[in-house]
Formats: structure tokens, C-alpha cells, sequence
């Protein structure tokens, strides 16, 4: 299970990647926490054991892994359903579940993987079935269900990276263009209706709040939406003062936005901000170029993987942080309505952290049993 492999199939490049990505994120954390030396203490804790678990997970036979996909699907489902009967609430969504003596931690994050795997297995055992009504309604309805209790919390934009990550997965698997174009036709007029019904606050899966920063977003009157949007700009603001060069990390001089107090969340949601203040364009496009070198590792993996599981594993961590990364800079920039969502391998959190490296040593799995070629 450990041994059968060929050392020189590691893709070290991959891990080290990520490891330069998580050392820059550490060194902002601890710029964007003012002092408080306990976020970066416990981000370096969860990346020495995100490392173990990537190593330990780039070493365990994913085909082995897969035959556990009833107990993955299962452990998933109820670690959601726990969030809506005993999570902790925090922010007006109720995302955390807490753990005596260990503390507390976000479900979805590992519900994430969790899909990936399932459907990994689920789409490689059905792949030769994958056009019929009755095997892609099935998947279609195992997904929702998970979906329904991550929209229930709720969270809405981890919800759009599972729906995003299903969409690649389903495509990669081998899905018919007839789906793919027939989805594609009731898509817009759903989407019409949708944008009709956000300026009546008549979405039934969206909240007030959340409607709001949409409108906020699709609308021009800066003046009615002054408070929804004063997040964004003042994030704008953040990055566009760094220059090139930017202040220099930990600085603390009056014209800094992060400690004028015109950020929240800075840590976390919008640490892409205290990022490119501090480390200014070189420091943005350094970290931007480090996403697309991860994801571009994993796409190569998944073309070299000996099947479609493990091409489906690759592809599915490859989506969730591509898209993610995208989505939290989009709102950093204005791109994007806000909303909350952590920077891979960057935001502060520690279940975010453990579980994207997880993924990653499904990868490197993945990668030390690549197809033979001649």
C-alpha cells in the first residue's frame, strides 16, 4: 500500500508550491493580526499537520481511500447536519461545530474533499452510465443533498465552489454536449427570473443580507448601497495604495488601511487586501502565479493518472482552488458581490488549511501512480 510506488513520481514541485503559498499567507497573517501572535501561532501548528497529512495521504493508495466512500458521503452528511443541530453561530451564519478539548472547526471545509472523493468513486464506477437519466439524476440528487444543508447554514459561497467543483467533475467524467447544452438553454431564463426576483428580496434560498450585497453590486447608486459596498472599496483602496513595491510587512505607519481600521475580517476574508498593500503588485502576482502553478500541476496529473478516479481527484482539488482563489480576489477587487470565503493556503483558519492539504496528498497520490508511458 506504502511501497509499491516509484519515489521519483512525487511531484515535490507541487508541495513546495504550496508550502510557499502557506509561508507567505503565515507572514500576513501575522502582519494583519497587529500583534496578537496567537492566529499565526496556530496557522504554523495546522501547517506542520497539513504537511504530515499531505505526505501521509501522498503515500496511501487513493484506490484504497475510495472504498470508503459510503463512510466519506455519511461522515460528511452528518458533520453538516451537526452544524444546523449544535454548531456555534458566529456573524449571522451558523458554520462551526465545536470539539471538547480539541475546539472548534467548519464541516464544509472537509465536506469539500469529502465530495471530491465521493464522486470520484461515484462517476468512475458509472462512467459507461453516466448519460443515463436515472445515474446522473442519482448523483445530481446525492450532491443536492449535501448542498442543501451547506445552503442551510447558511453559506452561500462555499456553496458556489461545491456547485462549480460538481460541474468539472461531471464534465470531466465524460457527460454527454446534449446535457451540457440542454442545462445551458434553461439556465437563462432561470437566470433571468433570479435577477428579477433579487430586486424584490423574493429568492427563497437567499437572505436579506445577501440579496443586498448582490444588488449592491449589479447596481450603480453608490449612494443607496454606501454601506454595502464601503467593504470593497476600502479593500480596493488597500491594494491600490501598496504601488508596486508595497509598505513592507507589519508596518504600521498613519496611512496604513489595515490599521486605520478601515478593514474587517482582514485576517481572513479579505487578507488578499492587507497582501497587496504590504506586498504591493510584485507581492499579488507572485501569489497569483503560485495558484496557477498549483493548478497547472494538478491538471498535469490528472492527464498522466492511470484511470478516472484519480483523473477526477486531481481535477476536483484543481476547480476548488482555482475557483476559490479567484472568487476571494474577485471580491477583494470588486469582481465579485462580498461575500466570505477564505484564501487557499493564505486566510487565516485551520480547518480551511488541514483540509486543502489534504487534497493536495490525494494529488501527490495520485501523481506516484501515474500511467505508464513509453
Amino acid at each position: 500500500m506504502f511501497f509499491d510506488y516509484k519515489v521519483r513520481n512525487f511531484n515535490i514541485r507541487l508541495l513546495l508550491y504550496v508550502v510557499a503559498l502557506n509561508v507567505i499567507g503565515i507572514l500576513v497573517i501575522n502582519s494583519a493580526s497587529n500583534g496578537d501572535v496567537s492566529y499565526m501561532n496556530r496557522q504554523i501548528i495546522g501547517a506542520i499537520f497539513g504537511i504530515f497529512v499531505a505526505i501521509v495521504l501522498g503515500l496511501a493508495d487513493y484506490h484504497q481511500l475510495l472504498k470508503l466512500h459510503g463512510l466519506i458521503y455519511l461522515g460528511s452528511f452528518i458533520l453538516l447536519a451537526a452544524v444546523l443541530l449544535v454548531g456555534d453561530s458566529g456573524g449571522g451564519a451558523r458554520r462551526w461545530v465545536e470539539l471538547p478539548g480539541i475546539g472548534r472547526f467548519q464541516p464544509s471545509e472537509f465536506a469539500k474533499i469529502g465530495m471530491v472523493m465521493f464522486f470520484a468513486w461515484y462517476w468512475d464506477k458509472y462512467q459507461e452510465k453516466i448519460n443515463r437519466p436515472l445515474v446522473l439524476g442519482s448523483g445530481i440528487l446525492f450532491f443536492a443533498l449535501l448542498l442543501g444543508l451547506i445552503l442551510a447554514e447558511p453559506d452561500l459561497s462555499t456553496s458556489l465552489i461545491c456547485v462549480f467543483m460538481f460541474v468539472c467533475l461531471v464534465y470531466t467524467a465524460g457527460i454527454s454536449y446534449r446535457w451540457i447544452l440542454g442545462t445551458i438553454a434553461a439556465l437563462i431564463p432561470l437566470a433571468a427570473g433570479f435577477i428579477y426576483l433579487l430586486q424584490y428580496n423574493m429568492v427563497p434560498f437567499l437572505h436579506g443580507y445577501q440579496a443586498n450585497r448582490i444588488l449592491a453590486w449589479l447596481s450603480n447608486d453608490s449612494a443607496q448601497f454606501a454601506d454595502a459596498n464601503r467593504q470593497q472599496e476600502n479593500s480596493m483602496m488597500a491594494i491600490g495604495s501598496g504601488l508596486l513595491e508595497g509598505k513592507g510587512l507589519n508596518n504600521n505607519t498613519w496611512a496604513s488601511v489595515k490599521d486605520g481600521n478601515f478593514l474587517s475580517e482582514e485576517h481572513t476574508d479579505f487578507i488578499f487586501a492587507v497582501l497587496g498593500e504590504e506586498l504591493g503588485f510584485r507581492g499579488c502576482v507572485l501569489v497569483i502565479a503560485l495558484y496557477a502553478l498549483i493548478v497547472f500541476e494538478c491538471i498535469l496529473l490528472a492527464q498522466r493518472s492511470r484511470d478516472l478516479a484519480g483523473r477526477l481527484i486531481c481535477v476536483g482539488i484543481a476547480s476548488l482552488l482555482c475557483f476559490q482563489a479567484f472568487t476571494n480576489i474577485a471580491v477583494a477587487t470588486g469582481l465579485f458581490p462580498n461575500t466570505g470565503l477564505p484564501l487557499p493556503f493564505i486566510s487565516y483558519g485551520v480547518s480551511s488549511l488541514f483540509s486543502l492539504y489534504a487534497g493536495i496528498g490525494l494529488v501527490l497520490n495520485v501523481g506516484l501512480q501515474r500511467k505508464i508511458t513509453n
